[in-house]
């Protein structure tokens, strides 16, 4: 483990979830099938995290307020970026994606960055579906990815779905 990186795993509706990074950025959100560890604790930005974490999965937030930092090329960068401009319950293609960082010819670049997104749910890489619609690829799984779609597009807060 990296030094001045901490850690903190919770339970999430689709499974445990591992929260990285340091007393100023949070540096991934990931899938975990790793048996849980006791870390030291950790600091508040970690916890920040976990809780809006909470709040999302209970339908009281639909947007993260969280300081992030991912290493990645420029490519990368304008990628992660352009997914943070996905509304909550909302979903583009990787074609469209593509053209909204002005390379249309870069559909299976940004389909390979999106997979290298380190910030699941936070960095929404699960809102990118295919051009007819379907889901593909998602490094959590297919049924996460459904399962975090499903649950962006039921109005927890009206109770209509």
């Amino acid at each position: 483990m990296e030094e001045g990186m901490h850690h903190l795993r919770i339970d999430s509706p689709v499974g445990p979830l591992l929260i990285s990074g340091t007393g100023e950025f949070i540096n991934a959100v990931s899938f975990t099938e790793a048996p849980a560890v006791d870390f030291p604790q950790p600091p508040a930005l970690l916890l920040d995290c976990a809780q809006q974490l909470y709040e999302y999965f209970g339908g009281e937030r639909k947007t993260f307020d969280l300081p992030i930092f991912q290493e990645g090329t420029g490519f990368q960068q304008s990628v992660w970026q352009q997914l943070l401009e996905i509304p909550f319950g909302h979903t583009i293609s990787y074609q469209t994606l593509a053209k909204r960082i002005h390379n249309p010819k870069s559909i299976r670049a940004v389909g390979t960055t999106n997979g290298k997104n380190r910030l699941a749910i936070i960095v929404p890489c699960h809102r990118v579906i295919g051009s007819n619609g379907t889901l593909t690829g998602y490094a959590g799984g297919l049924w996460r990815k459904r399962w975090l779609l499903e649950h962006e597009r039921t109005d927890l807060f009206t109770g209509l779905v």
